[in-house]
């Protein structure tokens, strides 16, 4: 096999950290090969039109966006935008045989008289906003340490500068503080379900996997706000892939790479095409892939394996459904985070019952309309036509339930999630949806076995593995993107700060190479 002419730096893997990591270092005036395994980039962050003859085009995996850095979009000067929220969340419950619900945001005031209606008091309003003042100080903190050097423990610490947040958030479990503010079930809930997305823990894990993934979404953009990408999520894969492009990056679709040898020094990469093997010499390697690819491709020990807990659904609806609550209006509902099933001691009978190895009775989910906050995603006629669309994300369905057979799982999962919706709805919510050109329902189901086979996420996990605090610990390097080999850097979601749609793995590993070459002149 002929070795093809050499690049300062070959990226394995085009997702958008890959895409980020190529037009840093291509802006910079290196040679970069992107060689992605798919017919497109992207990876997780794609748009795509699920549905046979309809022109909608949706976020097919992830879909909001918090911790994707303002600066790197100015660095890289792309052209997208989000859009925020004027709702943050509706939680639909039966209390005393009457459909009510907690309606957060659209103001302070309609906010504190949501609390006041669903507890009879402003005790929980009042926790509210001192539980999430404290979050938003750290946020402040922390995130702008995301682009920089990883700080050591004390030094984050020091930064944090409030040793009661240091402590809820960095060394307790999180259920012991939500316990502490929150008195009302469902609210303590709603708090809880920001440690559960895509992680499969308790509130009171003692591993504080929980904690970590609390974190990661409540200090996004410094706010803790999810904003909806502009275009949907592909939209910002294609901003990157552009950027990357005109500053001289090469990118290479149908590329899978199988194999990297390097001495530290230098580098080569074997890839294969529908035309054959090749391989090219590089001075770096960044792999945008899971540490368990990492390994596979440099013949290096795995690591543990990783597990996936999510159930992620895709719709499109002819209409929204009315609502049993008819206090609040569908339009503002589904505009924020809906939450179903998620009380906290419904999360807690979910998570043993998947523990045990049992799909959730209750299975606890979490929806949104993409479409009331950015219509463009729709064609004009379906737009006009008042059709939506509805993102479904399930918690706590671990890649092992689906082991004996997805398929039927994935159905019987699905079925038992829109039960629990439906329970909150004033018409089926299988009226609503709209149909295909074969006029099959538009209804598409991932679970994380699925999510392995399409993406090559490991056991489906969509943070590569259990995501770390932002902080040096033993082995992570300078950035969080170092691995044993001096010249092969981990750029991908299971880097030190990697996880979500964030572009910081890119940011950072294109840092530590910029560095080295300096230091090599």
């Amino acid at each position: 096999m002929p070795v093809h002419e050499g690049h300062d730096v070959v990226i394995v893997g085009g997702g958008h950290n890959g895409l980020v990591a190529a037009a840093y270092l291509a802006r910079a005036g290196r040679s970069v090969l992107v060689l992605e395994r798919l017919g497109n980039t992207g990876g997780a962050a794609v748009s795509t039109r699920p549905f046979t003859g309809v022109d909608a085009r949706l976020s097919r995996y992830s879909y909001l966006v918090s911790l994707l850095p303002r600066k790197i979009v100015r660095d890289l000067g792309l052209d997208f935008r989000v859009r925020g929220r004027t709702v943050s969340s509706y939680t639909p419950v039966e209390r005393d045989g009457r459909p009510t619900g907690l309606l957060v945001g659209g103001g302070e005031r309609r906010t504190r008289e949501a609390f006041a209606r669903l507890t009879g008091s402003e005790r929980e309003y009042g926790a509210w906003q001192r539980f999430y003042g404290m979050t938003g100080r750290v946020a402040q903190r922390v995130f702008p340490t995301l682009t920089e050097p990883l700080p050591t423990r004390e030094e984050l610490r020091a930064r944090v500068d409030d040793e009661d947040a240091w402590r809820i958030l960095f060394e307790e479990p999180v259920g012991r503080a939500v316990e502490e503010y929150f008195a009302d079930d469902l609210v303590r809930g709603v708090v809880l379900t920001d440690a559960l997305i895509g992680t499969f823990a308790d509130a009171h894990d003692p591993s504080l996997r929980q904690n970590r993934c609390f974190l990661y979404h409540v200090i996004g953009g410094g706010t803790g706000a999810w904003d909806v990408p502009v275009g949907g999520m592909g939209a910002l894969t294609d901003a990157i892939t552009g950027a990357a492009r005109a500053a001289g990056a090469v990118i290479e679709t149908g590329h899978e790479v199988l194999r990297i040898d390097t001495d530290g020094r230098s580098a080569e990469i074997t890839y294969r095409t529908a035309d054959g093997e090749g391989v090219v010499a590089a001075r770096h390697v960044l792999v945008n892939a899971s540490p368990q690819e990492l390994a596979h491709l440099t013949g290096d020990e795995p690591p543990a394996p990783a597990e996936g807990a999510q159930l992620k659904v895709n719709m499109l609806l002819k209409r929204l459904p009315r609502l049993r609550d008819t206090a609040v209006d569908p339009r503002e509902a589904f505009s924020g985070t809906f939450h179903i099933a998620e009380g906290y001691e419904q999360l807690a009978a979910a998570h043993a019952q998947a523990a045990a190895g049992e799909l959730p009775a209750a299975p606890p989910s979490e929806i949104y309309c993409h479409s009331l906050t950015d219509p463009s995603i729709l064609g004009r006629d379906l737009a006009e036509r008042g059709y939506q669309t509805l993102t479904l994300f399930g918690l706590h369905t671990p890649a092992r339930l689906f082991e004996r057979d997805n398929d039927a799982v994935r159905e019987e999962l699905l079925k038992s999630t829109l039960a629990q919706l439906d329970a909150h709805l004033a018409e089926p919510l299988a009226d609503c949806l709209a149909t295909d050109a074969d006029g099959r329902p538009c209804i598409e189901a991932k679970t994380p076995l699925d999510l392995e086979r399409d993406l090559r996420l490991p056991g489906g996990n969509i943070f590569h593995r259990d995501l770390a605090f932002p902080y040096a610990q033993e082995g992570t390097g300078r950035w969080g993107v170092e691995t044993r080999h001096a010249n092969v850097m981990l750029c991908g979601a299971g880097a030190v700060r990697g996880g979500g749609v964030s572009g910081v793995p890119g940011h950072n590993a294109a840092k530590a190479v910029l560095e080295s070459l300096a230091g090599e002149g």
